[in-house]
């Protein structure tokens, strides 16, 4: 069992946690394996070779040397400062005033130390800026800034080949979200397809608070293993009892799982696959009516769910007196109530409350005309 997980004797932990024992058991992942040692110290390493940290030794060097020509010769500041420059940087024109013995032992040392520490820092600054090291760091911060400002978002859990579509798909539809991909390839091909990502694990509690879990919409997990969404899916969980998750599962034990984890909606690819297989073998003019309807790049006809708030004008009406097909031109095929039933192809007289989904079929801008009205 991954280290973290969280102990096994509840009632609901039980399965889950021998269901992921059992799936790291047979494939370990890179997390359970030790960090590689190395002879030298990384945190050494890392401050050794920040540019800040160069220009402020040379800083201190043009301080000292100013400090000690005013303290041996007698110079003003200014003079002093003046000297330092010219020293450092091996211009050299001339010198202030004639020197003394000490003052021209002083330049010497003064030579030694400080044209080292300029060359040092002139060069660390040159390889920021030439090698990329500034701009990443402008598109790390630019990266935070917009994680802070995420709202009403999902979380993409995984960027394979669903995690991809989904977030293709998102941006067709303009939804904000934000992608959670520990592999760096994949990490990698997230950003440049101009996505918004983060490089770690989905079922870290404290990146999910990173990427705005309290103010996401939704959750969806899409990770490699079954045994990872499972993870993901209880985390996010655990820290927002109210989230929307939506969770992807290969076999059927692992639709348990992911429910019994509180995912509010397993989905099988290969189940999904093959129903739609069949669905279009045997009636190929209504998949190709329900990809028309669905799909985001279509123009004309699209089918939307479009929830009623109790403030709305909307509410407490039928769908006659709403006069919803000569207002909008749109069709209600289902409403679905707040108890989660569903009621297909509704009378004319079936009553529209405050908290149903009204389930139409029109087009795009009718539909955003529509939900404008239903959310007032």
């Amino acid at each position: 069992m991954r280290p973290g997980a969280g102990p096994a004797g509840t009632t609901q932990a039980a399965g889950i946690t021998m269901f992921c024992r059992e799936t790291h058991a047979a494939a370990p992942t890179d997390r359970c394996r030790d960090p590689p040692m190395t002879s030298k110290n990384p945190l050494l390493m890392a401050w050794a070779q920040r540019p800040a940290l160069a220009a402020l030794l040379l800083t201190w060097i043009i301080a000292g040397g100013t400090i000690g020509y005013v303290t041996i010769e007698g110079w003003t500041p200014w003079e002093a400062l003046y000297m330092t420059v010219i020293t450092i940087t091996t211009v050299g024109y001339r010198e202030i005033h004639p020197m003394s013995r000490a003052g021209e032992a002083f330049t010497m040392a003064l030579l030694f130390i400080g044209v080292g520490a300029a060359l040092y820092t002139f060069t660390l600054i040159a390889t920021t800026v030439v090698e990329g090291g500034l701009p990443a760091r402008l598109q790390w911060r630019r990266r935070e800034r917009m994680l802070e400002t995420l709202k009403d978002h999902f979380i993409i859990c995984g960027y394979g080949r669903i995690g991809s579509t989904v977030a293709r798909q998102f941006r067709r539809e303009q939804v904000p979200f934000v992608i959670l991909e520990r592999d760096p390839a994949r990490y990698q091909s997230a950003l440049d397809d101009g996505f918004l990502a983060v490089d770690s694990d989905a079922s870290r509690e404290d990146v999910l608070r990173k990427v705005g879990i309290d103010r996401a919409r939704g959750l969806i997990a899409v990770v490699g293993t079954d045994a990872e969404n499972v993870y993901a899916v209880l985390s996010a969980r655990g820290l927002s009892p109210n989230l929307f998750i939506v969770g992807r599962a290969e076999t059927e034990d692992a639709v348990t799982k992911l429910k019994r984890a509180g995912a509010n909606r397993v989905i099988s690819p290969y189940q999904i696959g093959a129903l739609q297989i069949a669905q279009t073998a045997l009636r190929p003019a209504v998949v190709d009516f329900v990809e028309l309807a669905t799909s985001s790049e279509n123009l004309e006809l699209a089918i939307e769910e479009i929830p009623v708030a109790a403030t709305s004008a909307l509410a407490n009406q039928s769908i006659l007196d709403a006069n919803l097909r000569q207002r909008y031109g749109v069709i209600v095929v289902g409403i679905q109530r707040e108890d989660r039933r569903i009621e297909f192809n509704p009378e004319p007289d079936t009553a529209i409350r405050a908290g149903d989904k009204l389930v139409v079929l029109g087009r795009p801008h009718s539909l955003k005309r529509l939900e404008a009205e239903a959310m007032v």
